[in-house]
This record gives structure tokens, sequence and C-alpha cells, in this order.
């Protein structure tokens, strides 16, 4: 017969169990509440009709085309892309050369310019945006793409500092070191050594920037002027205009788009190890 000891054993695993099978139930729930709306969206683009509704009554690629022909979003595509390319190649210069500095000196104001540099994650971005606007008015500067691209690497600097500072807190000193012994010069060792190893950090920082810099809107409404308009307030203009699943489908190539790009990173350079969201074995 079984013991009290047994007795109690069963009520716990049962409870641990009960808990486990909760606990993937509230996943479950979180990830079914993220994804419905784009699935919702996704299955409207394929509409018909001209008019978004769902589900779908018959379904059509016709609004694919028309979101790849309309004029405003491929003058949007190309100026967001020259954006995107300054900005985030600009961030990743100067958020590796801040994340150098913050990971291998110690300063007075060391935390202060650390937490000046992450302040955009907290920021809301129409903060940002408008205080860029007030700014430009104040000298005198009109809405260029010069304006849009400062703006824009103001809020992805954060990103680029967070990837390549992890790469940095995981590179092994002693190869380093190793450099040194056999003669190597800081100059050298760092073009030779440290860079070679950053890559993977320095690559998947500058994705991420290109990434949030050609989606980044709120910011951007700012900022832009019909002639630096990019794709995302071309959306936006078009929205306030026409009610068809355009919208949809470019959503659609947006996230197809977006997650591919990611995927693609993830296989090539590890993006968990270099976020550091495992351990770097």
């Amino acid at each position: 017969m079984p013991g009290p000891s047994s007795s109690r054993l069963i009520p716990a695993r049962l409870g641990e169990r009960l808990l486990k099978i909760a606990g993937w139930v509230v996943v479950s729930l979180i990830v079914a509440f993220i994804i419905l709306p784009a699935a919702v969206v996704a299955i409207s683009a394929f509409n018909d009709r001209a008019i978004l509704s769902f589900p779908p009554q018959a379904f059509s690629l016709r609004w694919f085309q028309r979101a790849f022909s309309y004029r405003d979003f491929a003058e949007g595509f190309r100026h967001g892309l020259i954006i995107t390319a300054f900005a985030s190649t600009i961030a990743l210069f100067v958020g590796a050369g801040f994340a150098f500095a913050l990971d291998r000196y110690s300063f007075r104001g060391k935390a202060a310019l650390e937490a000046i540099l992450a302040s955009p994650l907290v920021i809301p971005h129409f903060t940002i945006g408008l205080g860029f606007l007030i700014l430009a008015a104040q000298i005198h500067a009109t809405r260029t793409f010069a304006l849009v691209i400062v703006c824009h690497v103001v809020l992805v600097l954060p990103f680029v500092m967070r990837s390549v500072y992890v790469s940095l807190h995981n590179l092994d000193g002693r190869l380093e070191l190793a450099a040194a012994s056999l003669g190597a010069r800081p100059g050298m060792a760092l073009v030779t050594v440290t860079l070679p190893l950053l890559l993977p950090g320095l690559f998947s920082g500058w994705l991420f920037a290109a990434i949030l810099s050609f989606n980044e809107f709120t910011a951007s409404l700012f900022v832009t002027a019909q002639a630096t308009q990019t794709l995302p307030v071309a959306m936006y203009n078009y929205v306030r205009e026409y009610a068809d699943p355009t919208l949809a489908a470019l959503c659609v190539i947006y996230i197809v788009v977006t997650a591919g790009l990611l995927t693609i990173a993830n296989m090539f350079l590890g993006l968990g190890k270099v976020l550091n969201v495992e351990h770097a074995r």
C-alpha cells in the first residue's frame, strides 16, 4: 500500500501538470490575440470587392497589383530605401562607436550618456518627431531628406548599440590579448581580430535598424513632406481617401518580406545569441 509520502506526491504532480497546461493555454491565447488581426488583414487582402470586408465573398489578386502600381507607393518605397540606407548605415557607425566606448572605458557621466542614448526606447516616437519639427522650424530648415535621416538615426540608434554591445560583451578578450602579444598594434588588432568577430552583431544591428527605419511612421509623419514621404506615410495618406483592400495587400507584402529577412538573418547569424536571448556556447 502506498505510504503517506506517495499520497502527497500525487496531488503535487497533478498540480504541476495542471499549471503547465494552464501556462500553455495562456501563451496560446496571447499568441492568437497577436496573430488574429494580421490573419484577418491577410485574408481580406484577397477580397474581390472594392471595399474592405471579412470574410471575402470571392478571391482575387487585383489589390496586390494595385499596391505595386500605385504611384505614391512607388515613390514612398524609393524614398524609404534612400532614408533607410543612410540612417541605418550612419546609426551603425555611431552606435558601434558608442557601444565600444561604453563597453571598454569608464568615465564620468557614462551612466547618463547611456541613458540618453537609450531614451528613444521609452520616449514616444511622435514626441521625437514633433521635437525635430519644432527644431527645424527654429533654425529655418526645411523638411528635406537630411532631417528625416537624422530623426531616424536617433530612433534606431539604441537597437544598433544593443546588438553591438552584446557582441562585445560575449567577445573573448583573450583573442585580442593574443594578437597584442604577437606584436599587433591596437588598430591592427581591431581590424584583424575584433571587427571580424563582431560582424554578426554589426550586421544584425544594421538589419534591425534598416527594418525599423523603413517601417517608421509616427515620427516620419511630422518630419516628411510630399517630396520626402516614406511608404508608411503614403499608406496613411491613401487610407484617408480610399477604403479598398489595397492597404491590406501591402501589409501582407510587408509581413512576408520582414519575416523573410529576419528568418534568413537568424539562419546565418543566430540572432538569439547576438541579442543575448540565448547564451553563446
